[in-house]
């Protein structure tokens, strides 16, 4: 599982997927956040904080993680070398954990050099400093969580087609609907106490909550089982192709 995981993660890191993906994160929202005058622009901000950045980067991300995760197994089926990685002497739930794990890590390093909009707050702050670390940890912590599952959802879209546009667009579909698309049906607030239900199974009220400052086991929870939900589901398609 080792070996195929360090393999993803070169898969990534010695094509221009890898690159073009950490690249395109960091340019929309550097342009975002320091350029275009917007709601998310942190010099135009009466406060010092990077709630901005954490309210952009899952928008990002619905693009992205996809485009990442569409030839996962799309790929491997379309030019058969998902019959190769049968034949090694791993488990279908080893495949799918190398291949998410991979992607997370990818995810990960993208995020890291965005500490250096941290760095910048932090120094544009009046007094020098001025900002809510607690906030902003949670926040970072809460960012990482949402792109596993969003990494999760699209290995699951990938291993349901050997086409990596129609992965994609299943991907970021399933993606949006659980992050944006609940939590705009509930906040109709035409079902009654149903809408709380709705904005609850969402992702995006997990998320804002723990960029309040404080991760609730909750939170937590919900992000690892939602992830433990997708991966065991492309297991399952996983193991019915290998049949």
């Amino acid at each position: 599982m080792l070996a195929l995981y360090l393999k993803e993660v070169r898969g990534f890191l010695s094509s221009i997927i890898g690159y073009v993906f950490m690249s395109i994160f960091l340019l929309s929202t550097g342009i975002f956040l320091w350029i275009v005058s917007y709601d998310t622009n942190l010099l135009e901000a009466k406060i010092a904080d990077l709630i901005p950045f954490f309210n952009l980067a899952p928008t990002i991300f619905l693009i992205l993680i996809p485009a990442i995760t569409m030839r996962s197994f799309a790929e491997e089926r379309r030019t058969g070398t998902i019959e190769l990685l049968f034949t090694k002497p791993l488990f279908e739930w080893q495949i799918v954990m190398a291949k998410f794990l991979a992607g997370t890590t990818l995810v990960f390093i993208s995020v890291l050099p965005t500490f250096i909009y941290f760095f910048s707050v932090y120094q544009l702050a009046d007094p020098v400093g001025n900002m809510d670390f607690g906030a902003t940890v949670t926040s970072f912590i809460g960012l990482l969580l949402l792109g596993a599952c969003f990494v999760s959802i699209g290995l699951f879209a990938s291993s349901l087609t050997q086409s990596q546009i129609v992965a994609f667009i299943i991907a970021m579909f399933g993606t949006w609907m659980l992050f944006e698309g609940l939590d705009l049906l509930g906040s109709f607030n035409v079902l009654g106490k149903l809408d709380y239900v709705i904005r609850y199974i969402g992702i995006k009220s997990h998320y804002t909550s723990i960029m309040k400052g404080v991760v609730d086991s909750r939170d937590v929870i919900y992000f690892l089982s939602l992830m433990v939900l997708f991966l065991f589901a492309t297991i399952t398609v996983v193991k019915g192709q290998k049949r």
